[in-house]
């Protein structure tokens, strides 16, 4: 008789029994050093090697919204707030949420992608492209 070990691969959690994408012991997400704004390249997937600007970024599930690129088609339901009463509805096509993983930040100097990493100049933290150095 074999005994089922708690917490196998299909639980999709992290460490200490929390959902993945959080740390161990702090209940909040991590933070994600690709912002809202930030001109990015993606990495894997159907749109590999497209660019465009993050116009929504959420870390609770680490994931961004890329404007132009993971179009998807959704069916919207019919609503009666259209123009003098119309019924507004139908296919829409939209952006589609891309994991944190699969983007890159492009470095405003070079256009190539790089890291983000982070320096402090007296009180404040400002961010830096990695390869180049250079404030973003």
């Amino acid at each position: 008789m074999s005994k089922r070990r708690a917490g196998g691969a299909q639980d999709k959690q992290g460490t200490a029994g929390q959902p993945a994408g959080r740390r161990a012991g702090s209940g909040k997400p991590r933070g994600m050093k690709i912002k809202k704004g930030d001109r990015v390249v993606v990495l894997a997937g159907k749109d590999r090697g497209r660019e465009g600007t993050v116009i929504h970024a959420d870390p609770g599930s680490q994931r961004v919204i890329v404007q132009g690129v993971s179009m998807i088609r959704k069916n919207t339901k019919v609503n009666y707030q259209g123009r003098r009463g119309a019924k507004e509805g139908g296919i829409v096509n939209q952006e589609a949420p891309i994991h944190v993983s699969n983007v890159a930040l492009v470095d405003p100097d070079t256009k190539k992608q790089t890291r983000a990493g982070y320096r402090f100049d007296g009180e404040s933290k400002i961010r830096v492209a990695r390869a180049s150095g250079k404030d973003i």
